[in-house]
């Protein structure tokens, strides 16, 4: 395979805090000899452990890129060992444009895994990380939340894998995040992603879903922070000072264990929510309704839980579609997790 067109202006094995770009040709009107420029930084002291931490892999999702922005510009060499590599905007364009998928191709870069060397631009964002930055993490930590069109009680979220000790890891390194919720996470679809890429490699990966509605908040910010730092201390890169409570004291355990936690609209309308993020559902209750927008007078189409547990996750707009994830509802495993 050919090399990657992409190439970085700092030195991954020099310690000490370097900031940087990945810096990839991009011929375009407005700039023939352009180049899309990924901001990172590089932190590293002697010998351990690698932390990969990325955020904006969504160009909509905000608390990674605030989280990791910050942590760029605090977090010295001396503060860790081994080796920290931020990078807050993962898919540079679509950050820019305050979009979910790139404005250049259009390119969701969490399903364009494992990318091309010579393929569209978000491809080749994609295939630098497979084969360029994922070889050097041991620990890699991805931050999303909903974007504009989700929203989620905040959670840090793992995979079931196949390897049980891979797995029991990743939980460990979740249960450190210290998010107010932690889940097993079932994705609609899972080829493609940056998650499989990672957990294909044998790394330790989790990743979170903090709140939503194309924003961040004070609280989901807060979530992050501590997140991150807690991260860090579980991978052996962070000392956390004794008495450094930066993990949330306790965690509640969700789990997503078949397709029916999913509802998923089959009309097009007017949606009226009927439960509440973070309250118990009922299977067989009414969680939302969908409103005729044509005519006065037609009945609301009732959506019902397929299964009881939480209300984890919304439709953030207030018109829905169809095909359009309404609700998620997890199982409730265990509440009052210390972690």
């Amino acid at each position: 395979m050919r090399a990657s067109p992409i190439s970085a202006t700092i030195d991954f094995e020099a310690d000490g805090e370097q900031h940087g770009f990945l810096k990839l040709p991009h011929s375009h009107d407005a700039s023939a000899w352009g180049a899309v420029m990924i901001p990172i930084t590089v932190i590293r002291n002697g010998d351990g452990p690698t932390a990969l931490l990325t955020g904006g892999n969504h160009g909509d999702e905000y608390e990674g890129p605030i989280v990791l922005s910050k942590l760029a510009s605090t977090l010295k060499a001396s503060d860790v060992t081994g080796r920290v590599v931020v990078v807050p905007f993962m898919n540079y364009p679509a950050f820019r444009a305050g979009s979910r998928t790139s404005p250049i191709d259009r390119g969701n870069l969490n399903r364009s895994f494992p990318g091309k060397p010579d393929g569209s631009v978000t491809e080749k964002i994609a295939d630098y990380f497979q084969r360029y930055l994922l070889p050097l993490a041991d620990y890699v930590l991805d931050l999303h939340a909903g974007g504009r069109t989700l929203d989620f009680v905040p959670f840090a979220a793992v995979h079931v894998l196949a390897d049980a000790k891979q797995q029991a890891r990743c939980e460990a390194a979740m249960r450190a995040f210290g998010a107010p919720y932690s889940m097993r996470m079932l994705e609609l679809d899972s080829v493609g992603l940056f998650d499989t890429a990672v957990e294909e490699a044998g790394k330790v990966f989790v990743s979170t879903e903090l709140g939503g509605g194309g924003t961040a908040t004070v609280s989901s910010v807060a979530v992050a922070e501590r997140g991150v730092r807690g991260f860090l201390a579980n991978a052996g890169v962070l000392s956390l000072p004794d008495g450094d409570h930066t993990a949330q004291r306790t965690t509640t355990l969700l789990d997503m264990p078949d397709g029916t936690c999913y509802t998923t609209c089959e009309h097009d309308g007017l949606l009226e929510m009927c439960k509440d993020l973070g309250e118990s559902v009922e299977a067989g209750e009414v969680i939302a309704r969908v409103h005729d927008m044509t005519r006065t007078g037609a009945k609301a189409v009732e959506y019902r839980a397929r299964r009881g547990g939480l209300l984890a996750a919304r439709h953030f707009p207030g018109l829905v579609r169809i095909g359009d994830t309404v609700a998620v509802v997890a199982d409730v495993v265990e509440r009052g997790i210390r972690v």
